[in-house]
């Protein structure tokens, strides 16, 4: 896997080392990763249908007759349009069976009740959003019992088992879903790649929350999402070397859809569902660690829900972010006028790719194929 590099020398991540960079290595300018490009996350959130086609009941309605009624355009038309409705939808040519993990989010909204209470709701997908489902609640019944209760009603209603993983982003809900979870025999995994349930909640924001009676314009999310102090890094997970690297992304999709088929370690993104539009050329930011222990190193990463990385120009360091709200110093460079523009240059690379860049984890950085590879999205938090 040939790539571009940066042309400030990368360091080790524990010791210092001598330059390392990809196979053919490639000096580029910094005008390269700085340069925008066009077409990059057009859409924030594609579901493969209308999310509001989706919370009308397709069970007919009975009159006072007791005689089947049909709901005709306009009173579907309604529907869609209420953004008091909830959902509750299974894409007709999805197997059941093969939605094996959901992602959840049970959190307040920006919207009072009656009783001039904040509601709360929950929202379930799987990442192909075959899956749909919302339901209010009054803030006086947020408990691990009644999450558990939705849950089966999910599972009784859309005609679907139970999911194997939960996966969840707010860590202050961490308590309720893992004891609904652990009752139900699922594995409940505290994760921000629940990148469709993210972008579908921005959307929400926009086209359902704003719009229902009880909005409140400026409320605040109660459950903020956490950004801690990045800490050490443990001993398992260090490399020997790294490099600021890109690779078009033409050889990126190569490298994700070799996956499964070297069974490699690593994760992908459905970028067409992300709504995030990359030409072929397009030069994709990345980071890549080289290890004598690749394998065991790209093992240990694997389970750690990878979630982005950040150069922090101001620390000089490296930032992955894994699972909720856990960031580690992945690396540190020599602070100076040089490697603070690069490393800005990187970060630009990727805000110019709507956020999109990569990990890959080599026996060496000349290596030919990766034992790890991590296409990952940098999103902001959800509004709500």
């Amino acid at each position: 896997m040939a790539a571009l590099r940066l042309s400030f020398n990368s360091t080790r991540i524990k010791h210092p080392i001598t330059n390392s960079n990809f196979t053919s290595p490639t000096k580029i300018p910094f005008s390269d990763f700085s340069t925008p490009h066009k077409n990059l996350r057009n859409l924030h959130f594609r579901p493969p249908r209308s999310v509001s086609e989706s919370s009308v009941s397709s069970t007919p309605l009975p009159t006072e007759t007791g005689q089947t009624k049909i709901p005709d355009d306009d009173e579907e038309s309604d529907a869609d349009d209420d953004p008091t409705a909830e959902l509750c939808y299974l894409d007709p040519e999805t197997d059941p069976e093969s939605l094996t993990e959901w992602e959840v989010d049970f959190c307040s909204r920006p919207i009072l009740d009656i009783r001039g209470k904040k509601i709360w709701e929950l929202v379930v997908c799987d990442n192909s959003l075959s899956l749909q489902y919302t339901k209010y609640f009054p803030n006086n019944v947020i408990n691990s019992v009644t999450l558990k209760n939705a849950i089966v009603s999910i599972c009784d209603e859309l005609g679907v088992p139970l999911p194997e993983k939960i996966r969840f982003f707010r860590s202050q809900m961490q308590t309720i879903i893992t004891r609904a979870c652990n009752e139900l025999g699922v594995k409940p995994i505290p994760s921000k790649r629940c990148l469709s349930l993210l972008l579908w909640l921005e959307e929400r924001y926009e086209t359902v929350y704003t719009r229902h009676p009880g909005f409140q314009k400026g409320s605040k999310p109660l459950l903020s999402l956490d950004n801690p102090f990045p800490i050490e890094l443990p001993e398992n997970l260090y490399g020997e070397k790294w490099a600021f690297v890109q690779l078009p992304f033409s050889a990126v999709q190569e490298e994700v859809s070799s996956l499964r088929t070297r069974f490699s370690f690593g994760a992908s993104l459905d970028l067409d569902l992300l709504g995030i539009e990359v030409g072929d050329k397009t030069l994709i930011p990345g980071l890549a660690v080289a290890s004598s222990r690749a394998k065991p190193l790209a093992a240990w990463m694997n389970g750690l829900e990878v979630c982005s990385i950040e150069a922090d120009t101001s620390r000089a360091c490296v930032v992955l972010s894994v699972g909720i709200s856990t960031r580690y110093i992945y690396a540190t460079y020599k602070k100076t006028p040089v490697t603070t523009k690069e490393a800005e240059a990187w970060e630009a690379a990727k805000k110019a790719c709507g956020g999109l860049h990569f990990l890959a984890i080599q026996d060496e950085l000349d290596s030919d194929d990766c034992n790890g590879f991590w296409l990952l999205l940098d999103l902001p938090p959800p509004p709500v």
